[in-house]
């Protein structure tokens, strides 16, 4: 295996989650964490999918148990990603693939510096917010907040070792699917 772990960060909306989850069913070789969040379930989640949704006060014990790699506040809530998911996954030869904010890329890439990160923009802040309301059914309360994270995410899109537009799903995604096959091949 060439690359133990792949990190792809993005502004909320811009199609990260969405490449991870498809390279994941298309490339047996990756394996991705299970994130823990304190965030609300959404329409058509489940818990361990896409998250493990707990309750504020059990983050927070996890956070003194030393349970998480990294852990972040993004917007109002609490993110982290379990030591145990990157142990598994490495002993049964996977390379680790993450969906994370930019954040927890600088986070992982301190700890593992063969790391290698890819930043998904948008073809637009503006394309961004239409996103967000179709997924989530309506502006989101925090949308604002979202925005003005977005603007200073997508300015260190040039730290990363690979960016990508996503202005076409498909001739997006392609371009990732290459950079990942490369990576694990």
């Amino acid at each position: 295996m060439k690359t133990r772990m792949i990190i792809v960060a993005a502004p909320s909306g811009a199609g990260k989650s969405s490449f991870v989850e498809r390279a994941c069913r298309e490339e047996k070789r990756l394996e991705d964490t299970v994130t823990y969040t304190t965030r609300s379930m959404r329409k058509g989640e489940s818990q361990g999918h896409p998250y493990h949704f707990v309750t504020r006060e059990e983050f927070e014990v996890k956070i003194k148990e030393n349970f998480f790699v990294e852990w972040a506040q993004v917007h109002t809530n609490l993110y982290g990603t379990p030591y145990y998911q990157l142990e598994n996954a490495w002993l049964q030869g996977k390379c680790i693939i993450m969906d994370v904010d930019v954040q927890g890329a600088a986070t992982f890439k301190a700890k593992y510096p063969d790391a290698v990160s890819i930043f998904i923009l948008p073809p637009s802040i503006d394309e961004l917010r239409r996103r967000i309301e179709k997924r989530d059914g309506g502006l989101p309360a925090d949308i604002e907040v979202r925005m003005a994270n977005a603007l200073k995410e997508t300015q260190q899109a040039s730290k990363f070792d690979y960016q990508i537009v996503n202005d076409n799903f498909e001739h997006s995604y392609a371009e990732f699917k290459k950079i990942i096959e490369e990576l694990v091949s």
